[in-house]
């Protein structure tokens, strides 16, 4: 028998001016942070074997496979809102 998990993340960060939102050819939008630079922020695998202890994204290229495998949807939305200094 399997169970469905839900996992919501949201992130607020202060960031540069000269970060822009900006598309792929497939619609899909990632972020410019520099020229020829780009970061999209998506779900990573942390793991530990001491859950007091240190974590890390060292995994098998089969378990995240796996992982990834197991996700059947992502949504990922990004927004720019100007600051006042």
């Amino acid at each position: 028998m399997a169970k469905k998990l839900t996992v919501s993340i949201e992130l607020e960060l202060t960031v540069p001016d000269d970060w822009q939102i900006v598309e792929t050819d497939d619609g899909i939008g990632v972020l410019k942070i520099a020229p020829n630079q780009y970061l999209d922020l998506t779900f990573e695998p942390m793991v530990t074997s001491d859950i007091e202890g240190s974590w890390t994204n060292a995994v098998t290229e089969d378990f995240m496979e796996e992982l990834m495998d197991m996700v059947e949807a992502e949504s990922v939305a990004y927004e720019l809102k100007q600051t006042l200094n």
